[in-house]
Formats: C-alpha cells, sequence, structure tokens
C-alpha cells in the first residue's frame, strides 16, 4: 500500500482533538466565520449585480427593496456556502445555513407587500432574524464530523493567501471609484504598528520602539507637509506615504517583526491598492 500522501489533493478530517465538537469555542468560531463569509459574499458580488443589471435595464428592479433582500441573500448564501465546502462542512450542513439566509425575508415578503411592513423594516428585520437562524444551524450541526474535500491545489494556494485576498476585497470600490483619501489618514498607518507591538510585546526587539518612532516621526512630517501645500501636490505626497508604508509592511512581512506576518501581507496589499488608486485619481482627475 503506498504510505506517501504529499501530493494527494484530499485532505482528511483533523484529529477530533484539534477540533472539539460541540465545543463553545469551536461553535463561536464557526459562527464567526459565517459572519465573514457572509459580509465577503455582499462585497464581492453585490457590485456585480450593478453591472449586469445596468445593460439588461433592471436597474430600478434591483433596487425595490423585496428584490435586493434577496439578492442580498444569494450573496450571503454563495458566499457561506464556499467557506463551508472549503471548512469540510457536509451538503446539508451548508444547504441549511444558506437556507438561513433567505427563511428571515421569505417570512417578511408577505406583510412587506401587504402594506403593514415598511422597506427599512423588511431589510433590518431579516438580517436580526438570520442572527438566531444562523445559530440554530450550527447547532444543529455542531457534532457533525468534517467530511473529505478534494481541494484543487490552486484553491490551497489562494486559501492561504487570505490575508491578501481580504485586503483586495475590502478595496474593490477603489478601483470603480479612485479618490485620494485626507493626509490625516496617514497617521493611521505608523499608529497601528505601535498599538500592535505594544499588545503583542514586541517592540523591545529588533524593528522595535526606537523603529516604530522614527517612522512614526517620518509619515507626520509628511502629512504636515501634504496639509500645507494642499492641491496636486499634497495628492502625489498622499500617493507616496500609501506606497511607502506598504514598502514598510513588506519588510516587517520578510522579518517578521513587531506585527503578525498575515497583518503585514494583508496591510501591504491594503496600502498598496490605495497608493495605486490615488496615483489613478490624480492622472485622470
Amino acid at each position: 500500500m503506498r504510505q506517501t500522501l504529499t501530493n494527494d489533493p484530499v485532505v482528511s478530517a483533523p484529529p477530533a482533538a484539534a477540533h472539539p465538537a460541540g465545543g463553545v469555542r469551536h461553535l463561536l468560531r464557526h459562527l464567526g466565520e459565517m459572519a465573514l463569509a457572509m459580509v465577503a459574499g455582499m462585497v464581492l458580488l453585490g457590485p456585480l449585480w450593478t453591472v449586469a443589471g445596468a445593460p439588461l435595464g433592471l436597474t430600478a428592479t434591483l433596487a425595490r427593496p423585496d428584490v435586493a433582500a434577496l439578492t442580498m441573500a444569494t450573496d450571503m448564501a454563495v458566499g457561506m456556502t464556499a467557506w463551508m465546502r472549503y471548512r469540510r462542512h457536509s451538503w446539508a450542513a451548508s444547504g441549511e445555513m444558506a437556507a438561513a439566509m433567505y427563511l428571515p425575508f421569505l417570512l417578511l415578503l408577505g406583510p412587506y407587500w401587504a402594506g403593514s411592513l415598511g422597506a427599512d423594516a423588511l431589510l433590518l428585520g431579516g438580517h436580526l432574524l438570520m442572527i438566531p437562524a444562523m445559530v440554530l444551524v450550527a447547532v444543529r450541526h455542531r457534532h457533525a464530523a468534517p467530511v473529505p474535500v478534494r481541494r484543487h491545489p490552486a484553491v490551497v494556494a489562494l486559501a492561504r493567501r487570505w490575508p491578501t485576498l481580504l485586503a483586495l476585497l475590502i478595496t474593490v470600490n477603489l478601483w470603480a471609484e479612485p479618490d485620494v483619501p485626507s493626509p490625516w489618514l496617514m497617521l493611521v498607518l505608523p499608529g497601528l504598528y505601535l498599538v500592535i507591538g505594544a499588545a503583542r510585546r514586541r517592540l523591545r526587539g529588533p524593528g522595535g520602539l526606537g523603529r516604530q518612532l522614527v517612522g512614526l516621526a517620518a509619515w507626520s512630517a509628511l502629512v504636515l507637509v501634504a496639509v500645507v501645500v494642499d492641491g496636486r501636490t499634497a495628492a502625489w505626497l498622499v500617493a507616496a506615504g500609501w506606497l511607502a508604508h506598504a514598502g514598510w509592511d513588506l519588510l516587517h512581512h520578510r522579518r517578521d517583526e513587531v506585527v503578525p506576518r498575515a497583518y503585514a501581507e494583508g496591510c501591504g496589499v491594503f496600502d498598496a491598492v490605495v497608493g495605486v488608486t490615488v496615483v489613478l485619481a490624480i492622472l485622470t482627475g
């Protein structure tokens, strides 16, 4: 019998001790992942409805509260189903979680069409009712063992780059509408390094407090100059500041200093996208 399984794309279920079935921490983690997958589905798929609907003359239809509720439910269901399958949940559990996205809206559509429920109440009520529906499904399947899922190597490689994917997801709107953010936002960049580094007690080692204070001083000076000069020059300084911080992130990622490497990766991609889109806003403005 062949013993080497390093190239086998089928990933077996982890030991029971690694993720205790039914544990409160495991349940909360699962619900947290579902919430993030739900938001990711809306952020990623939401703009596609607008892009696809405009040429077909469906803009007004998609803007109707009842249609918008069902499209949001679809976005969330797609995001959560994809993630649940990646996390080796069964099709039955994935289907029930997807149904938990639709059922609250379906229950409220009748009163909405009858005129006894407003548009805001429909959307808000549907989202609120999703919470107990999600919890019910998660508790129902809390003892279910993970099932083997055949993952393509490309999918595994992309999953390992989740900070990059998350950063791209957050900044997808910047490519459609490039803009120049306020120079003051650049102070957040070195400030977060100090806060995270202090929380992790990593400011005493290499790349510690001294380097972070130098970085804070440098970006503070850049902000002050951008505020004083204003106009196009200020916009170029803002672009330079964000792109420079992307390099700062890369340095800390390679050296694994101060902040977690996942944060440095995601922050670096985010900063690079902001810097590039600021340049686009300047050139097309």
